[in-house]
């Protein structure tokens, strides 16, 4: 694979907003945001204000505009994804990569079905704390994007070419020999910090003051570890230790992605973190107590 010039990016939430910011900083001629119907009017209309900053990027209709793109990277919630695989069908070429970066450790699977694992990319970011409200994004902390293939031992020319783009525009990134191990460790995090912070309405701040916020986070987590020791998964405790070092450098009013959708009123992404959880103890004979409870409270949340 040759250099990454244009990139294409699916979901203007806070990830996809950062992603998108970062790469408009470095050549603002070859980022869009893939978008149709409604989604597309707002960004063409009211583009994005980034920490204080606006922006309006090239937004392409794929029905109108079937703009090949060298790299995709699709950010959008769980619930979404069907839409989204379809949305970007016409602007998918020959020689497209597909990086998704979203939460969960399905997403990849469902993207390679349709257009193949040769074209699909893994993603994990840890340590962003990116909120965004209406079509204003801010973040303090731009963390770290792991991103490869499943083994990268030595990294393929595809992946290195990628590298190579987000060296350029400044987005720190990482390649692990061990990609799903990461996807993993990611998805332990989420379904403790992503789901309590729900359930409590706690921003960050909340788990490195209170010790029982970090007791329910940790409780939530260990289930996935269980799960993962079945699976041939290798996380450890450490996993959880270095994630409260993380937590306690975000900013402490900052908001989980789950957190910021039942303020909004919207539809979670429950089914992807507990759900998940539950179907996967249920397939490895692992009890999943903690996250069961926490399901029905993150559901009685959505419709009340």
């Amino acid at each position: 694979m040759g250099s990454v010039n244009s990139i294409g990016i699916i979901g203007a939430g806070a990830m996809g907003s950062f992603y998108a910011s970062k790469l408009y900083g470095m050549d603002e001629a070859n980022v869009s945001f893939i978008a149709r119907d409604e989604r597309y009017e707002k960004l063409k209309e009211n583009g994005l204000v980034i920490n204080g900053k606006s922006y309006f990027f090239d937004v392409i209709n794929p029905d109108r505009e079937p703009v090949i793109q060298d790299l995709l990277i699709v950010a959008v919630k769980h619930h979404h994804l069907p839409r989204a695989i379809e949305d970007i069908r016409n602007v998918v070429g020959r020689h497209t990569q597909i990086l998704s970066v979203m939460n969960g450790i399905d997403s990849e699977e469902s993207i390679g079905a349709v257009y193949g694992m040769e074209r699909v990319l893994y993603g994990v970011a840890l340590g962003i704390d990116a909120v965004r409200h209406n079509n204003n994004v801010t973040y303090s902390k731009e963390g770290i994007l792991y991103f490869g293939e499943a083994v990268n031992d030595p990294p393929s020319d595809r992946v290195q070419a990628v590298k190579e783009l987000f060296d350029r525009a400044g987005i720190v990134s990482e390649v692990p020999g061990d990609m799903i191990r990461v996807l993993w460790r990611k998805f332990m995090i989420n379904v403790g910090v992503n789901q309590i912070s729900a359930v409590l309405r706690a921003p960050y701040g909340v788990f490195v003051k209170v010790k029982e916020a970090g007791e329910l986070m940790e409780a939530a987590m260990r289930e996935v570890m269980a799960i993962a020791d079945k699976a041939g998964v290798d996380l450890r405790e450490q996993d959880i230790q270095d994630w409260h070092s993380v937590m306690a450098n975000l900013s402490p009013n900052g908001k989980t992605s789950m957190l910021q959708d039942i303020e909004a009123e919207r539809k979670t992404e429950v089914e992807m973190f507990a759900g998940r959880v539950m179907e996967l103890g249920r397939r490895y004979g692992v009890l999943t107590p903690v996250n069961d409870l926490v399901f029905k409270i993150i559901k009685v949340l959505e419709n009340s």
